[in-house]
Formats: C-alpha cells, sequence, structure tokens
C-alpha cells in the first residue's frame, strides 16, 4: 500500500497533541516537590470574566509554586519566603520574572499579580497568611504589595492607607 501524505485537518489533533505535550515539557517540573493542596477555584486574565480553574500548589526548594490552569492555559505563580519574593513563569523565554505588584481582598479570598493581570479566589492561601500574623491581619480587609527591579518588596499597605500610596 502506498504513502499517503495526511491532510492538513488529520493533522490537526496530531498538531494539537504534540503542542500541548510542548507547553508542558517547558513549564518548570516541580522536582522534589510535595503537593500541599488543589483547590477548584475561579480565575480572571486582564480583568475579563472569571472562568472556572484549578491551583495547585506544591513545596518546591525553599518556595511554593502556584500552578493556576485555565482550560488548556497554565499560569505559574512563584512565592519566595526568604527574602520574600512573587515570580511569574515566562514561557516566552523559559525565566521567572519578578511581579510588580501583588493585592489581596480577604472579604472576597481574591488575590490578584501584576494589577489585574491574573486574579484568583484562593481562601486556602489568603488564610494561611492569616493564620501565620493574625494580629496583623485583624480587622484589615485590603492589601497591597509593590515589588522592587529586584522582586523584593518595596511597599505595602492595607485598606484606606493603599489609596494614598497609589
Amino acid at each position: 500500500m502506498p504513502f499517503r501524505v495526511p491532510s492538513p485537518r488529520q493533522l490537526l489533533p496530531v498538531a494539537l497533541t504534540a503542542a500541548a505535550a510542548l507547553t508542558w515539557a517547558l513549564l518548570p517540573a516541580p522536582a522534589r516537590s510535595e503537593v500541599l493542596y488543589t483547590l477548584e477555584t475561579q480565575c480572571s486574565f486582564k480583568e475579563g470574566a472569571a472562568q472556572v480553574c484549578t491551583v495547585e500548589a506544591t513545596e518546591q526548594d525553599g518556595a511554593t509554586l502556584y500552578r493556576h490552569t485555565i482550560g488548556d492555559r497554565v499560569v505559574l505563580i512563584r512565592i519566595e519566603a526568604e527574602p520574600s519574593r512573587m515570580s511569574l513563569w515566562n514561557p516566552s523565554n523559559n525565566l521567572w520574572t519578578y511581579l510588580t505588584s501583588a493585592g489581596a481582598l480577604l472579604s472576597s479570598n481574591t488575590v490578584c499579580f501584576n494589577g489585574m493581570d491574573l486574579c484568583v479566589v484562593n481562601p486556602n492561601y489568603l488564610n494561611s497568611l492569616v493564620e501565620e500574623k493574625p494580629a496583623l491581619y485583624e480587622g484589615r480587609d485590603l492589601v497591597r504589595v509593590r515589588f522592587g527591579i529586584d522582586g523584593r518588596v518595596d511597599l505595602s499597605c492595607f485598606d484606606n492607607a493603599c489609596a494614598e500610596v497609589n
């Protein structure tokens, strides 16, 4: 039987599968990681409509990695404790890039990164912050943080004070 060249329509499922496999291969693998929790929740991009997403939090090499899966899109946020830094995985150059800002509205359990580039409802993360420092967060609702070019916290504010520093 002679070899027949597949049509573009026949190759599309193969190409999509290969693209998905390549995307997963380029994401940083959770080496020696421990899954802390998996959360089915809501996420949004660039102030868009909320979408169903899954957040998987893992402990990896002294940092916490948050894998946000929204449909076929994956967004990774890494939070390092010492010194406190937050980074976003950039798949175009396969590097972590420091975030410029993060904010949380405790009353809605919503965390946003780089303004409203990525927002996620994540009570697990916010509850852990409040549990770590209850006196700091008692009676507060809005928390914002700005990061310097080295990824370290340059400024943090709470509630009404955030309006003064914008």
